[in-house]
């Protein structure tokens, strides 16, 4: 299972998070954001890849920050199309970039928003299934995990939205033949871009215990 922890930006907790055994690290680069990344942290991580989160962001701000912090995925988490995503992969291979993946971001309320997540085959890479919410992530509250059983697309995909020490029990019911991994952020905070260490070690350690068994 594939294990993210988005929202990062304070450097000495970039490197304590690194050493918990995670696959990504989220940077966020929307403005709004109570987490946004505006100016490159002293460190980042080398033992994880680098997710850098867009909300409608034009393709050379994206490209630039690509470039900037060496990133191995771009997730896009506003109203991007298909077709800026292929823009989007056409710049990335310009600017030499090529092999950068892309994440897409989808609300999910209903089971049409599930099922019309498969028209992103042969756009992006992996989905990331989020709880709506008007400040693009990071809300706390999750959705009805459920609504997933009608996604049938190729693509794998991550659970997010309000993932905490809480879900354990959920994450052990829930079962999808795509599902790749989770997505952490705000359940692991003490104040926002900021990560409880101990709290993630410890959800980590029993996230994969009770993955390891199935």
């Amino acid at each position: 299972m594939t294990l993210k922890v988005c929202g990062m930006r304070e450097p000495r907790n970039i490197r304590a998070v690194e050493q918990l055994d995670i696959d990504l690290m989220g940077f966020i680069f929307y403005p709004k954001s109570k987490r946004h990344v505006a100016t490159r942290p002293d460190y980042l991580p080398l033992r994880c890849d680098r997710v850098g989160v867009f909300v409608n962001a034009g393709l050379p701000d994206i490209v630039a920050r690509a470039q900037e912090f060496d990133l191995t995925y771009i997730q896009l988490h506003g109203n991007e199309t298909p077709d800026f995503t292929s823009q989007l992969r056409q710049a990335l291979s310009e600017s030499g970039r090529g092999q950068t993946k892309i994440i897409r971001a989808i609300s999910v309320t209903t089971e049409a928003d599930a099922r019309q997540a498969a028209q992103w085959e042969g756009y992006a890479d992996l989905l990331l299934f989020e709880t709506p919410t008007s400040q693009y992530g990071g809300s706390g509250l999750s959705f009805n995990w459920q609504l997933l059983s009608h996604y049938q697309g190729p693509l794998p995909f991550l659970l997010a939205g309000g993932i905490g020490p809480q879900s354990l029990g959920s994450l052990q019911e829930f079962h999808h033949p795509r599902w790749a991994g989770i997505d952490l952020n705000s359940k692991f905070e003490l104040s926002p871009a900021l990560k409880d260490v101990e709290s993630l070690k410890t959800f980590i350690h029993d996230f994969k215990n009770l993955t390891s068994h199935e």
